[in-house]
């Protein structure tokens, strides 16, 4: 593989049904929760056939593959960080109840546009974010509620989160900022 070239979908079931317990195995090893560890490692995959004509892998497949899981694991780490952070950073807030009017209304229009923005998916889209975001689930707990596949819901998860962030860039930096400046 080493070399820019396709892969066939042979050798992507191949390196599949090789690694995916071990590279699953490996990815619980950091993130200590078997089902985020599924999602990793299958979210991987599903970025890796996308991109399949893009690859230039120049290590092994197989040190590639465990390279990519394990920065796909710090990657997801540092997100659950940063949501920690972020929930005791609101739990201070609300503890030292220094929240001005403007904030509040600020806050509240934030929240406005979030739903009003969400409300704009496709509705299977919309249930399917709404059930990963505000309710929880894994994917493929969602899969499963839905009968559908995890692959779809991966795709429709991709496409909500795109549109979201699209729709919400102007709001995106007024919160990256808030957050760096409370930091």
């Amino acid at each position: 593989m080493g070399e820019q070239s396709i892969i066939s979908l042979a050798e992507y079931e191949s390196l599949f049904k090789a690694h995916y317990s071990e590279l699953c195995g490996f990815a619980n090893k950091f993130l200590e929760d078997i089902d985020a560890a599924e999602e990793i490692v299958q979210g991987f995959f599903v970025k890796f056939w996308e991109s399949r004509t893009e690859l230039n892998i120049t290590s092994s497949p197989r040190s590639y593959l465990f390279t990519s899981i394990r920065n796909a694991c710090y990657n997801q780490l540092k997100h659950i960080k940063i949501r920690e952070e972020y929930k005791a950073y609101n739990q201070r807030e609300m503890e030292e109840s220094k929240y001005s009017v403007d904030d509040e209304y600020q806050a509240n229009e934030l929240d406005a546009k979030i739903r009003q923005t969400i409300e704009q998916l496709p509705e299977s889209r919309r249930r399917i974010f709404i059930m990963s975001r505000y309710e929880g689930l894994k994917y493929k707990e969602i899969a499963e509620k839905l009968k559908i596949s995890v692959k779809t819901v991966e795709n429709q998860m991709g496409s909500a989160i795109k549109f979201l962030k699209l729709e919400l860039s102007d709001y995106l930096i007024i919160l990256a900022f808030m957050f760096l400046m409370f930091k």
